[in-house]
């Protein structure tokens, strides 16, 4: 099934997607009940709308939460290598797969425009696959957690480099150069539909994006260093993945800017500015596009009181 959601009468739809068509689930229902087969079997539809490929598209379905990962080597080597001028990968990135949590509410579809962030003059996209929660589960072995995953989308996490970096050096993760947008789509489709890429635990589907029509860069998604199911049990780990969260892949290989500018060591090519198109095409996934425009305006925020302070006593 490929699950997918448009408007429909002025009204957001959930459904399914046939051929050119697109098969809503009757209003009333919940629509991520289309992620687990036992309820999906008694869900009722209604009549099928053509399917509008060029969008704009809604994200699939509801997100819960979403989570992105890092787990393609050449990709953290290129990015460090632009912040640090050294591609060599810390030995802590290979002992378990970092990610951090995003927002949700900046999910977007294709066709759907993207604000530069307030205050960024590098803004960059990241060229990924996110794997769907269909069940919650609690603290799940890699065996099962296999199981749980519904289905996969196409993941863009639209990064404010400048605003990243700037931030991080706090030791904290990224906030305010991720939250702007993340693109999923153009469809959820599930394990079923891809049996026939599966290598073992990796899938090997062709990766690709574009600047404007201008290829970028590209990589297969069995490159990563960790397997689908080894990030949803890591995940999963004394917690819970419920249904609807999103795990991303983290950037593949030549899947971002920033690991150009990190090789080159320059901003060849440029950082996206209003009026670029980004595309991204997954092999039987499908494709995503945006078109980037000016942001809002820059409420500046003062910096801190400082504010004297001293050791605690000591209890």
């Amino acid at each position: 099934m490929r699950v997918a959601s448009i408007d429909i009468d002025g009204v957001r739809r959930f459904g399914r997607v046939e051929g050119d068509g697109f098969v809503p689930l009757s209003i009333g229902q919940d629509p991520l009940d289309l992620l687990d087969a036992e309820p999906a079997e008694e869900l009722r539809w209604d009549t099928a709308v053509p399917f509008p490929v060029e969008g704009p598209l809604h994200p699939p379905l509801p997100v819960t939460t979403l989570r992105d990962f890092i787990t393609f080597e050449q990709h953290t080597a290129g990015s460090l290598r632009s912040v640090t001028g050294k591609s060599e990968v810390p030995p802590a990135w290979f002992e378990a797969p970092a990610f951090y949590f995003t927002n949700p509410h900046a999910a977007i579809g294709s066709g759907a425009d993207v604000p530069v962030p307030p205050g960024s003059e590098v803004f960059d996209f990241e060229l990924e696959v996110g794997a769907v929660i269909g069940r919650d589960g609690y603290n799940l072995s890699v065996e099962e957690a296999w199981e749980h995953i519904a289905g996969f989308t196409i993941f863009n996490d639209w990064s404010a480099r400048d605003l990243q970096q700037r931030e991080m050096r706090v030791g904290l993760g990224p906030a305010k150069g991720k939250d702007t947008a993340t693109t999923l789509g153009p469809a959820i489709v599930t394990k079923d539909e891809l049996e026939h890429a599966r290598r073992g635990d990796r899938y090997d589907l062709a990766m690709e994006v574009f600047v404007n029509d201008l290829r970028i860069g590209g990589d297969s998604l069995a490159n990563m260093a960790w397997s689908f199911a080894e990030l949803v049990a890591y995940a999963s780990r004394g917690t819970w993945v419920r249904r609807g969260d999103i795990l991303g892949s983290g950037t593949a290989g030549g899947g971002c800017l920033a690991e150009f500018w990190g090789w080159s060591e320059n901003r060849t090519p440029p950082p996206l500015a209003a009026g670029d198109v980004v595309t991204m095409k997954v092999e039987s996934i499908g494709t995503i596009s945006n078109r980037v425009v000016a942001g809002p305006v820059l409420h500046e925020v003062p910096q801190a009181t400082r504010i004297e302070w001293g050791e605690p006593p000591l209890p």
